[in-house]
């Protein structure tokens, strides 16, 4: 199988059920937070709508430095609608899938760099940044994002199993 085939696959089924996880987002409460050294949920939900944009990013360049000037156009916007958010998320899922289907197996092979300044905070090939800072870490904020929901008293949907709230 080739890697493009297996990202899109992920892709294809992460974003199924992260779709899920934003149609639920409550609106009206995106300067709610549950404790005061979190991130505020309308931000938390919209990195989770922004997260599969880093795909393209790292294919179509060759390193990002969260120190550059120009580093906050990565920065997520709230969104004040589940509507809006929604069409945030399906805007990047789709920029991520034709870079992923526009570039080749010996592209993936290639060093991608993340940096702070001038110091690397990680590098390595991009099949596997993508894996690890990309959808490994899109579930991460994704359960993050359950556990908001949860205490804001919307229903938590089945991700990879069924939630209190929804079966399989």
């Amino acid at each position: 199988m080739k890697l493009t085939d297996l990202f899109l696959g992920e892709l294809e089924r992460e974003g199924a059920s992260t779709r899920k996880v934003l149609e639920r987002v409550p609106e009206g409460k995106n300067s709610w937070k549950p404790h005061e050294r979190s991130m505020n949920l309308g931000y938390l939900a919209a990195l989770v709508a922004q997260m599969p944009a880093w795909i393209e990013m790292m294919i179509n360049s060759e390193e990002f430095d969260l120190m550059a000037p120009d580093a906050g156009k990565f920065r997520a916007a709230e969104q004040s609608s589940t509507k809006g958010l929604l069409a945030q998320f399906d805007a990047n899922i789709a920029k991520a899938s034709k870079a992923l289907s526009g570039t080749t197996e010996q592209h993936l092979m290639k060093t991608w760099t993340l940096k702070m300044g001038t110091n690397v905070a990680n590098q390595g090939p991009r099949y596997v940044m993508i894996q690890e800072l990309t959808i490994n870490h899109l579930a991460h904020h994704r359960g993050q994002l359950t556990v908001f929901l949860r205490l804001n008293d919307a229903k938590v949907p089945a991700i990879y199993g069924p939630s209190a709230d929804e079966k399989m």
